[in-house]
C-alpha cells in the first residue's frame, strides 16, 4: 500500500494517468460519485463549494463507481457527459473506480485504512462518501453520504487557513 496520496496515479475520465502528486498544497476533497443515486445531486453543491474556496487551495476530485445499486452504469464518455450537462462541473472527475472489495483502487484503500467509518469499518457504505485531505495529503476526516458538501465549509476554511 503506498505511504502517501501523493505516492497514487489515477486515470482521468479521458484515459489520461496522472499522479496524485500534481495536487500537493492543496486542501482536497475526495468523493465517490455515481450519476443515479439519491445524492446525485450533491454535485451542485461540490460544484458550489469547489468554486468558492478553489481560488484559495482548495479541489475537488470526483471518483464514480458503480458497486453502489449499480447507479453508475455507463462509460467515461457518458459520465462525462452527464456531470458536464447537468450540474456543469469543472472540478477533475476521473475513470470509474472500485472503492471497496479486491479489486479497491489503491487511493481509497489508503484513505479506508487512514480513516475507518463508523465502528472502525473500513468499508465504505455508499456512494458520495468524503475524504478531505489537508495540504500535506493527510487524511483528515471521513463524511458519511448524506453529509452534503456544504456542511463541511467549516472543515475546509480550518485547513485552508492552517
Amino acid at each position: 500500500m503506498s505511504k502517501s496520496v501523493y505516492d497514487i496515479e489515477v486515470k482521468t475520465i479521458d484515459g489520461k494517468t496522472e499522479s496524485l502528486s500534481i495536487f500537493k498544497n492543496k486542501v482536497i476533497l475526495i468523493v465517490n460519485t455515481a450519476s443515479n443515486c439519491g445524492y446525485t445531486p450533491q454535485y451542485a453543491e461540490l460544484e458550489e463549494i469547489y468554486k468558492k474556496f478553489k481560488n484559495e487551495g482548495f479541489l475537488v476530485l470526483g471518483f464514480p463507481c458503480n458497486q453502489f445499486g449499480a447507479q453508475e452504469p455507463g462509460d467515461e464518455k457518458t459520465i462525462k457527459q452527464f456531470c458536464e450537462t447537468n450540474y456543469h462541473i469543472s472540478f477533475p472527475i476521473f475513470s470509474k473506480i472500485e472503492v471497496n472489495g479486491e479489486n479497491a483502487h489503491p487511493l481509497f484503500a489508503l484513505l479506508k485504512s487512514e480513516l475507518p467509518g463508523i465502528f472502525g469499518t473500513e468499508k465504505i457504505k455508499w456512494n458520495f462518501t468524503k475524504f478531505l485531505l489537508d495540504k500535506s495529503g493527510i487524511p483528515f476526516k471521513r463524511y458519511a453520504p448524506q453529509e452534503g458538501p456544504r456542511s463541511l465549509e467549516k472543515d475546509i476554511k480550518f485547513l485552508l487557513n492552517k
